[in-house]
């Protein structure tokens, strides 16, 4: 992407004014040695505001920055604003650009501009610290390609950027997918000016990663070195995250490997990389020998190390094992959170233990845990699949209540109750229901409802719906027609049955084995010898059987 063919926006004029080295926030940014609560700093502003002798601007700016180190950016605002209306006191550079950097984290970049052109009415020469933080705001909206061209304006009229400012950029152009567009952006940094270094790197490394470009992001790790720029701890963990995703785990140990032999001391972070990526795959043997060199090593596993290895756990189905990792986090003072409840009530749910997952739920309103939607949709899913409909619909009330919306995977494991317990009726209001509220059905839940109907009988109104969503362009996938083909093989409608695998075929859809098994078993039940061994003859010669 080249900077200079974006569309400039507009910027005052600054060309009257000299770049110096910016000293005017030095207050702003220093640590504050005393930090206090948000209404003691509120109290102690206005106190101030009308103590008399007049304090210095200086006293209201370090309140104000306590408050915005601790977020409070509306407070901030409301305040600045009494300070304004104040007749004795007159804002400075730093009151002004902590109301822009306030501004910029709200969003509102147009008001963040109004200030700073209030700078520049004041006589105030910008900084590089408040013309960064105007480039944060457009990067924080997504507004990257204007926080380009304010950046090129500024450069034009002789202001000079460092590092934090091209890093803001970088990572505003990761952050909206433009990785190539980042590159070239760090490759036309002016080298005479600023040195590029390891976070523009790596913002780069981590972005090529997870757009699964693991060999680009080993070629930039080696150009990072080739420029003298040490790769650390985060250069290594976005290279074994992209390992991982990739599927390529004993490369991503061979990596973690070479760190620690290069003196790079892996985090949390790193371990947890290979436990999530280890229990992914089902190896949770593997997860646990990291874990223990985890332990080994001094590094304290956190909630997501946990959570990780019981998830994986209750993947192999080992949910014993899960429950002792659940218990083993809070004898090692390490709170559980919505994740981890989340996982263990989903693998109670998978093997039937569906009471010991109630107490679970139960526990996470006694701890004051919110759950969300899908530690609901676990619980429901497990009800439903015990025909416990009735205590589901009430959890789908509460979901409601709660702020916890349902969606398309709750509303598909009570339709999947309704249609199995013969409930098609209620089957199809639900559906419709759902579907009224704005919840798009995706082909699963079609297939569901299309087998419950013609499983109750209802052939017509299957065919109806199936011919509808061919017409809406879904891609139907083997399940879906698979249903179809038994609900006309178990009507008779043998010619019907072989016209749709016909069809199937047409449109790319491979049938599998039950397919033809539910045609040929069918025929051969109803004397159509003939049609059942030449599509038992195909079977074999696709190596179905």
């Amino acid at each position: 992407m080249s900077i200079s063919r974006l569309r400039c926006v507009f910027v005052p004029n600054f060309s009257h004014f000299q770049c110096q080295s910016p000293i005017f926030l030095r207050r702003f940014l220093s640590s504050n040695s005393m930090l206090f609560d948000q209404d003691n700093l509120v109290s102690s502003f206005n106190h101030l505001l009308h103590q008399n002798p007049t304090p210095t601007i200086f006293q209201f700016g370090n309140i104000l920055g306590s408050l915005v180190k601790a977020n409070h950016y509306s407070t901030v605002i409301s305040l600045h604003r009494q300070l304004e209306l104040s007749t004795r006191i007159e804002s400075n550079l730093v009151t002004l650009s902590i109301l822009i950097n306030c501004f910029c984290q709200l969003g509102y970049n147009s008001l963040s501009f109004s200030v700073f052109a209030n700078i520049l009415k004041k006589g105030y020469q910008p900084n590089v610290i408040t013309l960064t933080t105007l480039i944060k705001g457009h990067c924080l909206k997504g507004e990257v390609h204007k926080a380009l061209q304010f950046h090129d304006k500024m450069v034009a009229q002789g202001f000079h950027f460092n590092q934090v400012c091209y890093g803001t950029l970088i990572n505003g152009l990761c952050k909206v997918g433009e990785t190539a567009a980042a590159l070239q952006f760090l490759r036309q940094v002016d080298v005479k000016l600023v040195q590029p270094n390891s976070v523009m790197y790596n913002t780069i490394i981590d972005s090529l990663c997870k757009d699964k470009l693991v060999n680009d992001a080993f070629d930039l790790c080696s150009e990072m070195l080739a420029n003298r720029i040490s790769p650390d701890v985060s250069t290594y963990n976005s290279l074994i995250y992209g390992l991982s995703i990739v599927g390529e785990l004993k490369d991503a140990i061979g990596l973690f490997n070479k760190m620690t032999l290069e003196n790079i001391i892996p985090n949390a972070y790193t371990f947890n990389l290979l436990v999530d990526a280890f229990c992914k795959e089902g190896k949770v043997k593997e997860a646990k020998n990291v874990f223990a060199v985890m332990i080994k090593k001094g590094v304290k596993p956190d909630v997501i190390t946990y959570s990780s290895l019981m998830d994986g756990y209750c993947m192999v189905k080992e949910v014993d094992k899960a429950k002792d990792i659940f218990n083993a986090m809070a004898q090692r003072k390490v709170t559980a959170n919505v994740h981890s409840y989340s996982i263990m009530i989903n693998g109670l749910c998978k093997i039937k233990m569906v009471d010991e997952a109630i107490s679970l739920f139960k526990e996470m309103h006694f701890r004051k845990i919110i759950p969300n939607t899908l530690t609901y949709s676990s619980l429901i899913d497990g009800l439903c699949k015990l025909g416990r409909i009735s205590y589901a619909l009430e959890l789908v009330d509460e979901m409601c209540v709660r702020g916890q919306p349902p969606n398309i995977i709750t509303y598909s494991s009570i339709l999947y109750a309704l249609c199995k317990n013969h409930q098609v009726d209620k089957a199809i209001a639900l559906f419709k229901e759902f579907k009224d509220k704005g919840i798009q059905p995706n082909v699963y839940t079609y297939t569901i409802l299309i087998n419950g109907l013609c499983k109750g009988g209802r052939l017509k109104d299957a065919r109806k719906v199936f011919d509808e969503l061919l017409v809406k362009g879904y891609n139907l996938d083997v399940y879906i027609y698979t249903v179809m083909i038994r609900g006309f093989c178990n009507s008779g409608l043998f010619d019907e049955a072989l016209t749709m695998l016909s069809k199937m075929k047409d449109n790319g859809c491979i049938p599998n084995a039950q397919t033809y098994e539910i045609i040929i078993i069918s025929l051969f039940e109803n004397d159509e010898n003939g049609k059942a061994e030449k599509l038992l003859r195909e079977m074999i010669a696709k190596g179905l059987l």
